[in-house]
């Protein structure tokens, strides 16, 4: 079966709107009952670890009830000795843990990667395993080696399953302007970054709009995140075709925003399924996310931008070539996604996308779409290149001034 990243059969697609009826059948029965089953992970097992731990004779704050605010005074009150000690006794609990000093998360999750990487060396050599078993060892094992490559800024890291995790271009601390690429379908541990086609894959996107933004304005300070902290659809199929895994991503890329330091805004970019996450997400956020950008979107559950409740600016592009346009923009039983974004009676700014070709080439680097998003991403918003309705598109922009490409 093929997949939203490549060039999916848009049959496949139809078929599972035309037997909505169905597939609420089983969402509302034994589907959802055997996804809903509670299991213990790394995550759950280091938090509670750190629910039962202390620091200086006292209890350890409980990270479900304490907002991040009151965690990073927390952490801001303990010594460095105390501090490196809560990241080698509770890791993964630390390094992803909102509100926790992103220095320190970096660290955390940089021990977390190390003990993973030791598990998957063990399992390749695991004569339990089938030799695909195996095989599947020694990648993930050796994207755990590239994830601690000195240098690189993991924000978040999860190895259960296919895998989440967050990576940081620049600095979070020094930020004024914060750039979240939202990933879609087909998005783990293993696709995380790709060496062809880099630039379809979260590290390649996040790498190039943080370069691009840095060229638009060089006095800006920005820092770009590669997102892939949810679990996203695997494959053409029913979870691509509801909200069910973009509703947890919704809410997990609100508690991300909402812990980010300072007060700087924050630019969302979403692709793909990834515009789902945003749409579900965009009620919650808070006053700090000022744009919400979707790229190849097959909607946001929504009928139009204002039904999304949020003060940010809505932009939406679409590659001539790009596929999803061919995916039915509709909403039947919870299947689909609703609205085109791209539509006029929709609301969003549209954007060109010249030069994108397709659906995964939004952030290739020379594009019009990867210019527009640099000019969102730095704030200079009458410097983007409108598609069509250009005075609808600039429409009460106050942005920084333009010179540009009109």
């Amino acid at each position: 079966m093929t997949s939203f990243d490549t060039s999916p059969q848009l049959n496949v697609w139809r078929a599972l709107l035309a037997l909505a009826v169905v597939f609420v059948m089983l969402a509302t029965t034994g589907w959802t009952a055997l996804r809903s089953q509670p299991s213990s992970t790394a995550i759950q097992a280091s938090l509670s670890d750190w629910e039962h731990g202390s620091i200086a004779g006292h209890r350890l704050p409980d990270p479900q009830e304490t907002t991040p605010h009151r965690l990073a005074r927390f952490f801001a009150a303990l010594t460095a000795q105390q501090r490196g000690s809560l990241v080698r006794r509770y890791p993964l609990a630390v390094g992803n843990m909102n509100g926790a000093p992103v220095e320190l998360r970096y660290r955390a999750n940089h021990i977390a990667l190390d003990q993973a990487r030791k598990v998957e060396l063990k399992r390749m050599h695991d004569a339990r395993l089938t030799p695909d078993g195996q095989q599947e060892a020694g990648r993930r094992m050796h994207r755990y080696v590239a994830l601690m490559t000195k240098g690189r800024h993991i924000l978040a890291f999860d190895p259960d399953g296919s895998g989440r995790v967050a990576e940081v271009f620049g600095s979070l601390r020094k930020a004024e302007r914060v750039s979240v690429v939202v990933p879609g379908v087909d998005t783990d541990l293993l696709t995380f970054q790709r060496t062809s086609r880099q630039y379809s894959a979260p590290v390649g996107m996040a790498k190039a709009l943080y370069r691009a933004e840095r060229a638009a304005s060089p006095s800006t300070r920005t820092a770009v995140i590669a997102w892939a902290d949810y679990t996203a659809p695997s494959g053409l199929g029913i979870d691509s075709a509801t909200a069910m895994r973009a509703a947890d991503g919704a809410v997990r890329l609100n508690a991300l925003v909402r812990a980010l330091p300072g007060g700087t805004r924050v630019s969302l970019f979403c692709h793909s399924y990834g515009s789902v996450v945003c749409g579900l997400a965009a009620r919650t956020l808070p006053d700090r996310v000022a744009d919400i950008a979707v790229a190849g979107s097959p909607g946001m559950r929504v009928a139009n931008a204002s039904h999304l409740h949020t003060s940010a600016h809505v932009w939406a592009m679409r590659d001539a070539d790009d596929w999803v346009q061919d995916v039915p923009y509709l909403e039947v039983g919870g299947l689909g996604h609703g609205a085109d974004p791209m539509s006029a009676a929709f609301g969003a700014r549209v954007l060109s996308s010249h030069g994108a070709d397709g659906h995964s080439g939004y952030f290739q680097p020379g594009t019009e779409s990867l210019s527009n998003f640099a000019d969102i991403g730095t704030g200079a918003y009458r410097s983007v290149h409108c598609a069509g309705d250009t005075e609808a598109c600039r429409a009460g922009l106050s942005g920084a001034a333009s010179a540009g490409r009109a």
